[in-house]
């Protein structure tokens, strides 16, 4: 194995550091022909990188203009639609309303209707009753003499329609 010592380390950086303007050349050169290189590379294509970006800037800008238009767009539209939605449930409301009262005035006729039949009804009981009753209270005659003065006065009725006289009546 080799070793080195101090003294090679030593005359190795300055045979390096003897010659620095032959090394600061080879540099120089190095970069010299990097920039021309890309320069050459940049002219061929036609694209400069300042000009893609410039051309990128633009198109998003275009792009986010007429995103931002169609959203207001769609907004405008929204608003349209939830105004006519507004609209279409107030006039709902209203029929509802309308309903509402005509159902309440209906329910009151039907009250009132149902009263009427109620009274109605009890004055038809208390007319049975006080036809029964007078039946109950008439003397129980036989039916002969019955069907005899039930004639009579419908002769008497006749008689009077007719504008006769039952005696003068042969």
């Amino acid at each position: 194995m080799m070793e080195l010592s101090s003294n090679d380390a030593a005359n190795g950086i300055a045979r390096i550091g003897s010659q620095p303007i032959a090394l600061a050349a080879a540099a120089l050169v190095v970069i010299l022909v990097g920039v021309g290189t890309i320069a050459a590379w940049r002219s061929y294509t036609g694209a400069l990188p300042e000009q893609d970006r410039t051309g990128s800037v633009r198109q998003i800008q275009a792009r986010t203009a007429q995103a931002s238009e169609q959203l207001v767009e769609k907004t405008r539209g929204l608003e349209a639609t939830q105004q006519e939605s507004i609209d279409q449930l107030q006039v709902v409301q209203e029929q509802l309303q309308t309903v509402k009262r005509l159902l309440t005035a209906q329910q009151a006729d039907t009250r009132r209707l149902s009263e009427q039949v109620g009274s109605l009804t009890g004055a038809i009981d208390t007319l049975r009753q006080s036809f029964a009753s007078a039946q109950s209270t008439e003397p129980a005659s036989p039916p002969a003499a019955r069907k005899a003065s039930v004639r009579a006065r419908s002769h008497a009725t006749r008689s009077r329609v007719v504008g006769v006289h039952p005696k003068t009546r042969g």
